[in-house]
């Protein structure tokens, strides 16, 4: 597990199913320019609005899309532990990868955490990525990582709290043991800099040229044009942290006459007067003539 890796948007109907058509055409958009793999169902693919069926449902559809062509990461969370452990053992039975997260529970502790991954890691035969994720309202700190890297099968970390003298230490500490991703394709130069061994990346579903082109700039050793191309798509950036994704996301990719879809409540589409913004910088970084982007009519 490594190298950019694609958070695929999960694109529902204004009807909230899925559109397993559009999701064929998104993936196989990424793996034909070249992304060394995939995050199904994670954050960004609104795993939590979706029910274990359709959970189910997405991972088997998604890995005969795919097959053995690349790591595909199957978000495995929940707040239950039998979800879990049922979806840790269907995502590593279909050939995927499962990535989960602490459990989310009021008042948990260390000993909460390590024992309840000592305790589903073992169910999958094709190990399990943690996502460390601050947004669950829990941060692993990097001594319970250090402990969780020792645990038999736990191959990887998504790793949520980027600050840099956490990124320092999981560098310094870490990146020997198991793989290391960055969670956050906003700011993924530093921890890539410091030796983290990929990035999982949100808005490669809807930039996939321009952010491709960074990551194997810097990949091949010219910093400089990798943060020449990543200033890029700053403003986008913007409007990203204000108006939120997927749904920005969501509709860059309408924009572009890819089928992104909609959101599913309690997320609201952009508005007609927030899609004209995204449209106007979307414009703008489309003019740059490194860009390599089109926009549809």
């Amino acid at each position: 597990i490594g190298g950019i890796i694609n958070i695929t948007m999960t694109p529902f109907e204004t009807d909230g199913d899925i559109n397993f058509r559009a999701l064929a055409e998104n993936i196989e958009r990424v793996l034909d320019l070249g992304y060394d793999g995939l995050l199904i169902g994670g954050q960004y693919g609104e795993f939590v609005t979706m029910n274990t069926e359709e959970r189910t449902e997405l991972f088997r559809k998604t890995m005969d899309i795919v097959g053995d062509r690349v790591p595909v990461l199957l978000g495995s969370p929940s707040a239950d532990p039998r979800v879990v452990a049922d979806l840790t053992k269907l995502a590593a039975d279909i050939g995927g990868i499962p990535m989960l997260t602490a459990p989310y529970v009021s008042e948990i502790t260390e000993m909460h955490v390590l024992e309840f991954f000592k305790h589903i890691a073992p169910m999958s035969k094709t190990g399990v990525v943690i996502y460390n994720m601050p947004e669950i309202g829990y941060v692993i700190p990097p001594h319970l990582l250090e402990q969780l890297a020792d645990v038999p099968n736990i191959i990887g970390v998504k790793q949520g709290d980027l600050t840099p003298k956490v990124v320092d230490r999981i560098a310094g500490n870490l990146l020997d043991k198991i793989r290391v991703l960055c969670a956050s394709d906003l700011h993924l130069y530093g921890p890539l800099m410091r030796g983290f061994h990929g990035v999982s990346c949100s808005n490669s579903s809807c930039l996939p040229e321009l952010i491709l082109k960074g990551f194997r700039s810097f990949e091949q050793g010219d910093a400089a044009k990798a943060i020449e191309l990543h200033q890029l798509w700053y403003p986008l950036r913007q409007l990203l942290r204000e108006l939120g994704q997927p749904q920005t996301i969501k509709a860059v990719m309408n924009l572009r006459g890819w089928f992104g879809g909609h959101v599913r409540a309690p997320l609201q589409d952009l508005n007609k007067q927030e899609v004209a913004r995204v449209r106007k910088v979307l414009d703008g970084i489309i003019q740059h003539p490194e860009s390599g982007l089109s926009l549809a009519p």
